[in-house]
């Protein structure tokens, strides 16, 4: 085994397993020559930069962009007996995986999922049989190990045939754990899982991981809101700018519902629909807006009921529909009752808000 320099460029027909365009990136620290080809092989430290790319990636920064190259690579000096691991090419997954990696020996095959995680590109399809069985071709494996087993993530479960990757190629599929960080002691149990294992949890730490990215996707809502404050800041009658006021706190409160109290809360609030969740959860916001903009006395009956109903009805609306991004990513529900509550709750949501917005112009413009 010959192991060369990353920085060195190695020029060598059998280099493609993961082929770089350019110089390799700074994750790779050198090529292992291994059964007469170059792996390259990858460091199981992240650096600041990785940590600061895996940061930025959940503020929805270059997420689109955040991907490894697919194919073969190395973790520590494996050899024929090591086990081969399957993952995405996601760059988040692929950090997390090798950093949980630190003190194994091991082979990673990363499939070409688009950029995309593991549990989504396997419902979508590029985390699967065919695209595996590609990756087994190409990447010659048999020739690589004396076994033929292949580990794969469970939550990849979906998108895999574990029957026909044997037949075509007679590997073995054996479902590892759910997280990363169990993968050393699931090996060392000779790949048995415990209880613990297999179980997939939703926690607080998980939920709140994958709200920043829920909120910069709702800037649609947060651009409203931006509009009201600025249409509140202009010379007009000053309960008039107090309704613009009122409107852009009950826009811009119901987003940070919908993607940050919204998941934090998910286990406490009612129903089991994500999108009667987050209509509770803004219609609260918007009961608290509506009754502080109305204690001070200065509106009429009319002026109280039409912001207070516009309050109440805009907050619903918007937090139902940024809490209903969540169900992608969260266990309480299916891939089928998501899609079925999406069909099911899209009018309703977009009838409130349109409701709301009309009440809150007639607010504004008639005083009601």
């Amino acid at each position: 085994m010959e192991l060369k320099p990353a920085r060195k460029k190695v020029d060598s027909p059998l280099v493609g397993y993961a082929k770089f365009p350019d110089d390799p990136p700074p994750y790779v620290t050198g090529y292992m020559e291994i059964a007469g080809r170059f792996v390259p092989l990858v460091s199981t430290r992240l650096s600041i930069r990785d940590k600061i790319g895996d940061w930025g990636v959940r503020w929805d920064l270059g997420r689109g962009a955040y991907r490894v190259v697919p194919g073969l690579y190395a973790l520590g000096h494996p050899g024929p007996a090591s086990p081969i691991l399957v993952t995405a090419n996601y760059k988040l997954t692929f950090d997390e995986l090798r950093k949980q990696l630190a003190s194994l020996d091991a082979f990673l095959v990363v499939l070409d999922t688009k950029g995309v995680n593991v549990w989504c590109a396997a419902g979508k399809g590029s985390f699967g049989t065919t695209e595996l069985l590609d990756k087994i071709a190409r990447l010659r494996l048999g020739d690589l190990v004396s076994h033929k087993v292949l580990v794969l993530p469970q939550l990849g479960a979906s998108g895999v045939s574990a029957p026909e990757i044997a037949r075509v190629s007679r590997f073995r599929v054996v479902w590892g754990p759910v997280r990363a960080s169990d993968l050393p002691a699931f090996l060392a149990a000779g790949m048995v899982k415990t209880e613990a294992m297999r179980s997939v949890e939703f926690g607080l730490a998980d939920r709140m991981a994958v709200a920043p990215v829920e909120f910069v996707h709702s800037w649609p809502f947060l651009l409203g809101a931006l509009l009201l404050s600025l249409a509140g800041a202009l010379p007009l009658d000053m309960l008039f700018r107090t309704r613009f006021w009122w409107l852009f706190a009950a826009t811009a409160g119901s987003v940070v519902m919908g993607t940050f109290a919204f998941p934090a809360l998910l286990p406490l609030l009612p129903s089991r629909a994500f999108s009667i969740k987050g209509a509770f959860l803004g219609a609260l916001w918007g009961a608290l807006c509506a009754a502080l903009a109305v204690s001070g006395g200065a509106f009429g009956p009319g002026a109280r009921f039409g912001l207070g109903a516009a309050l109440v009805l805009v907050s619903a609306a918007v937090t139902s529909f940024t809490g209903l991004n969540f169900t992608g990513s969260s266990t309480f529900t299916s891939q089928r009752g998501a899609t079925f509550e999406v069909e099911k709750s899209l009018i309703p949501t977009i009838a409130a808000l349109a409701f709301g917005i009309c009440l809150g112009g007639a607010s504004l413009i008639f005083g009601l």
